[in-house]
């Protein structure tokens, strides 16, 4: 028998971050770049940076004690816990695990997902499909990266981009209108070269060849992920919203993925939305890859940018290629 549809809320929402901060100026000691250079061509200023002994799961766990007590959920109540990460503690046991220890959330099961930047609306679609479903009632989803930590230090292309930080999300069925209206996922693995991290897998597992050669670091195309960026991200974005019966025009804000500033701006001017209605923080944070969404969840919450019954949307776009997009009644 199929149970019926639910809906499903978010009813709270946390992150964490390190206190270390990696401005542009200290970039300008490490390699052959300036301020006004990274400024201009990303919109980043400064990303936080974890210490060599913090790993993902630290900050993962963090956000969602953060996100439970927001919620006002205790980690007994959880059913699920889904992490979004590329740069989990090990490639197993799951990062998710870890945290279900660490939040005594002892009743429910927990895994990973890995879809780069798009990771975090990934884990919401699939816990909101569980909720809806009535497989189960409570479930957190945290996005969390230390990208610093495969992030090729040498390379300036790449090197001023990335962020650690973590973000995470508690949803559950409330009986009340609204919540999550759609989602929509895509992906294109014809494009992997273009952003993926080529050592540490069956395919080049770790050896002195693969470490000499700087595999285990990101690799990017960026001029040819910025294209394929603005198309995936307007298009899933008109896709989602026409899932929920809604346009551009009604959008209380936008909360993109912050990878770059002239990505955000080129998918606002197409959607038709003015700046002040899209959330910015990545000059603070820089591409904190599947903590982005609900990094930039939490600091709108907090900073009343997100009101009940304002109307939402999360867009993103990944290595993979993967994109997707969601539309939340708050």
């Amino acid at each position: 028998m199929i149970a019926p549809k639910r809906d499903v809320h978010i009813i709270g929402v946390g992150s964490c971050t390190p206190g270390r901060v990696l401005t542009n100026r200290d970039l300008e000691k490490i390699v052959d770049t300036s301020d006004e250079w990274i400024t201009t061509r990303t919109g980043i200023k400064e990303r936080r940076i974890s210490d060599p002994g913090t790993p993902s799961s630290a900050l993962a766990t963090e956000a969602a004690l953060r996100a439970l007590q927001d919620a006002g959920v205790k980690g007994s109540e959880l059913d699920q816990i889904i992490v979004a990460t590329v740069t989990g503690d090990r490639p197993f046991p799951s990062t998710a695990c870890l945290v279900q220890d660490r939040v005594g959330a002892s009743s429910a099961h927990a895994f990973d997902i890995s879809a780069a930047c798009a990771g975090f609306v990934y884990a919401l679609s699939l816990a909101r499909t569980q909720v809806a479903a009535g497989a189960v009632d409570t479930v957190l989803v945290i996005g969390v990266e230390s990208l610093s930590k495969i992030t090729d230090w040498t390379d300036r292309n790449t090197c001023v981009l990335f962020g650690d930080a973590a973000g995470a999300a508690v949803l559950r069925s409330t009986g009340r209108p609204g919540g999550i209206l759609s989602t929509r996922l895509h992906s294109d693995g014809s494009l992997t070269n273009l952003l993926e991290m080529p050592g540490g897998g069956s395919l080049n597992p770790a050896s002195h060849e693969t470490v000499d050669r700087r595999l285990h670091y990101i690799r990017m195309s960026g001029n040819d992920v910025f294209k394929h960026a603005v198309r995936a991200m307007e298009s899933v974005a008109c896709e989602a919203l026409e899932a929920a019966g809604h346009k551009p025009e009604e959008l209380d804000l936008l909360v993109p993925h912050q990878a770059n500033y002239r990505i955000i701006d080129a998918t606002a001017r197409r959607l038709g939305l003015p700046m002040e209605r899209v959330f910015v923080n990545l000059d603070r944070y820089g591409n904190t890859s599947s903590a982005s969404i609900p990094l930039a969840l939490d600091e709108a919450k907090r900073q009343g940018r997100i009101k009940s019954g304002d109307l939402i949307e999360m867009v993103t776009f990944g290595g993979g290629f993967t994109w997707a997009a969601s539309v939340v009644r708050w």
